[in-house]
């Protein structure tokens, strides 16, 4: 059998799963859905004519989604290391590549989903005005960071032996939300913050939807896209090379 359809066995075994777990399925779109609702009701508390929601609430539902795929991810693969089902797959002759391609082909499908839901909330409970290019345009961007959550969710698994130790990741998650720029500048952290904050996808993410916010086209921003996507194959290959069949 060759890499592509062992990739493809695990990714529709994967998605099989997937289908069975309502619980992870609903967390993954209901949870993001109504933080979302929340931050429409805080926001519209805080309403003010000098106050800009647009700058705001995409680089926001980004990072709910960047959050939550992430975590989920983390916690899902460990599960599937707990029951032995990743040890069996090493049994049956697959290797790290069609493993780990074949999970991330199979949740980017859900993560997909969840970004484009966001985006849809967002764009119908704040009355964004954008046409439908630069809606599909934040919407390539949060997906690629979607994906890249992906593959970070993997790389943690890996290095972690229950549920429970995926938690003590989730300050590092939240401190990314401080380092992306989109509660307060960069420029205005210390100079070795500023320095952490170029490690952090979420930074990249929001310095492209900050300029597609400020009117910039798509086709400024590849430069930026493609880093994304590099940071992204990056974290992927460091996921392959620290799978390991047994903890």
């Amino acid at each position: 059998m060759s890499t592509i359809k062992r990739l493809g066995a695990v990714g529709k075994r994967a998605l099989k799963q997937l289908g069975k777990d309502h619980r992870l399925i609903g967390l993954s779109i209901m949870f993001p859905l109504i933080i979302i609702y929340f931050i429409k009701v805080i926001f519209d508390v805080l309403a003010s004519p000098f106050f800009d929601i647009t700058v705001y609430v995409i680089p926001y539902g980004a990072f709910i989604v960047h959050f939550i795929t992430f975590i989920l991810t983390a916690i899902v693969l460990v599960r599937e290391r707990t029951s032995g089902t990743l040890s069996r797959m090493f049994v049956s002759g697959y290797n790290p590549i069609e493993i780990i391609g074949g999970y991330l082909v199979s949740y980017t499908g859900l993560a997909s989903i969840q970004s484009l839901l966001v985006l849809t909330e967002l764009n119908f409970l704040f009355e964004l005005n954008y046409d439908f290019g630069q809606l599909a345009s934040f919407y390539l961007a949060m997906w690629l960071l979607a994906v890249i959550s992906l593959a970070l969710g993997t790389l943690v698994s890996n290095f972690v032996r229950n549920e429970g130790q995926v938690f003590p990741f989730i300050p590092v998650i939240l401190l990314s939300l401080i380092l992306s720029g989109i509660l307060l500048p960069v420029e205005q952290l210390p100079d070795w913050v500023q320095v952490l904050a170029y490690f952090t996808p979420l930074f990249y993410t929001n310095e492209v939807l900050q300029n597609l916010i400020g009117g910039n086209a798509l086709n400024n921003e590849w430069p930026m896209l493609i880093g994304l996507f590099l940071y992204g194959a990056a974290v992927m290959l460091m996921a392959i090379f620290t799978l390991r069949e047994k903890d």
